[in-house]
């Protein structure tokens, strides 16, 4: 959704200001929520603009940065899970991590996650009785 434009909301502060009225009939008037008159009045008065604020973006994980430390971290300990690298990473830089968290970044950075298998080994059939 598009932000309002800086004209309409200028009409709603200036009806704010301007008569005796409550956020709540300033709202009705304008078809807006209450919030967003409430919002719009606590940012003209602390940052002294009604400009819209930039909208969207995400946010970066704490291994976003840390490319270089997660691939010293795979090559050191490359059959280890992810619960054990998410250990690693909190003993040693003081981080937490989930175990998801850890496997989206391990993912984007095109770092392997396949571990060796550690099955039975099926012994060569004897005559061996025990």
């Amino acid at each position: 959704m598009k932000p309002y434009l800086i004209e309409f909301r200028q009409k709603i502060v200036k009806a704010y200001e301007q008569g005796d009225t409550s956020i709540r009939k300033v709202a009705a008037r304008f078809d807006v929520s209450k919030a967003f008159v409430q919002k719009l009045l606590k940012q003209k008065q602390t940052t002294g603009h009604i400009q819209p604020k930039k909208q969207g973006g995400s946010l970066k994980s704490v291994l976003h940065s840390r490319t270089a430390q997660l691939t010293q971290m795979v090559e050191k300990y490359p059959d280890s899970t992810l619960s054990e690298y998410c250990e690693y990473w909190l003993d040693t830089y003081k981080e937490t991590v989930s175990p998801s968290m850890m496997c989206r970044e391990l993912i984007k950075q095109n770092l392997t996650r396949k571990k060796r298998q550690y099955g039975v080994v099926s012994l060569p059939q004897t005559a061996c009785k025990f």
